[in-house]
């Protein structure tokens, strides 16, 4: 049975994250940029938590389990902003590589829309490159032109289809 006001929480959080990830790809200030991407973290872990519980419910296995994948890379992502752009690199490189599996996970199954799953692979393969191209020693910044830097639109993308994957299924 669904609660009244239970589809708030993962809006927000992916509301937040859209938000607070993009504006502070943009901010000059390296504190404000690392609570800009603190408050975008939070926000995506906890959406991507709760939507993870939403569709193991229903049935959904492999979409449940791309947004934990989905969850534990943000969590990477957020460990290494308070370390500054330089020294997160590591820890963006992991977090960006699980990103890219769980966006897969999410999207290939059927179940969201068909514009929704293909930004979400395009957002995949965007971050999958990104990750490679660390883990082969290059020191891609967060906020690197062009990679990442074009593959941060996609991503909210997919955080736009499933705030209305949500609010459809109300």
């Amino acid at each position: 049975m669904k609660r009244p006001g239970s589809d708030f929480v993962p809006v927000v959080g992916l509301v937040a994250g859209a938000t607070f990830g993009i504006g502070g790809t943009f901010v000059a200030s390296d504190p404000l940029r690392q609570v800009f991407w603190l408050v975008d973290g939070l926000g995506v872990i906890v959406a991507a938590a709760l939507l993870a519980v939403r569709f193991l419910r229903s049935g959904d296995d492999t979409v449940a389990a791309g947004f934990l994948v989905f969850a534990l890379g943000e969590s990477l992502l957020v460990s290494g902003t308070a370390a500054g752009l330089e020294a997160s690199v590591p820890s963006f490189g992991g977090g960006v590589a699980l990103w890219a599996a769980g966006l897969l996970l999410i999207s290939i199954p059927g179940r969201l829309a068909g514009w929704v799953r293909g930004a979400g692979v395009v957002a995949a393969l965007l971050f999958a490159v990104v990750a490679a191209r660390i883990f082969s020693g290059e020191r891609l910044l967060p906020t690197s032109q062009p990679l990442p830097f074009f593959a941060y639109p996609f991503v909210v993308l997919t955080f736009l289809g499933w705030i209305v994957t949500i609010l459809k299924e109300r």
